[in-house]
């Protein structure tokens, strides 16, 4: 007989400012070729996945995870364009709105990822 161990989950999260809400706001306002999944802040480019903030996600589970405040990791990025004013990230399973880069060089990281991959991925 096995004794239970109770596992604690811990969720980094960050409190999104009123520019983050401001941007998300317009973000959603605005309409987009596809359903979007969430809504990203403070995102930033890492090997193929982008990091960020995540709002709105409609897979919220009870557990927390994917709650309005909680820094995401997504899976591999297939196509990064822009819809009217905000990028949007596609993945396998998802669609997500950039409301905001991060400061210190989210927008470059972008640009990077898309220059590097720009000739395997022809729409990005």
């Amino acid at each position: 007989m096995s004794d239970s161990n109770p596992v604690e989950i811990e969720f980094h999260e960050k409190r999104l400012s009123d520019f983050d809400l401001l941007r998300i706001a317009r973000a959603s306002d605005q309409e987009y070729e596809d359903v979007i999944t969430a809504y990203l802040t403070s995102v930033q480019i890492h090997g193929s996945s982008a990091v960020g903030v995540v709002f709105g996600h409609t897979k919220k589970e009870p557990s927390g995870r994917f709650a309005d405040g909680h820094l995401i990791r997504t899976s591999d990025i297939l196509l990064a364009s822009k819809e009217g004013k905000f990028w949007v990230i596609t993945t396998i399973h998802s669609r997500y709105v950039v409301a905001t880069f991060r400061r210190d060089g989210g927008r470059r990281s972008l640009r990077d990822f898309c220059l590097e991959v720009g000739n395997r991925y022809p729409n990005t």
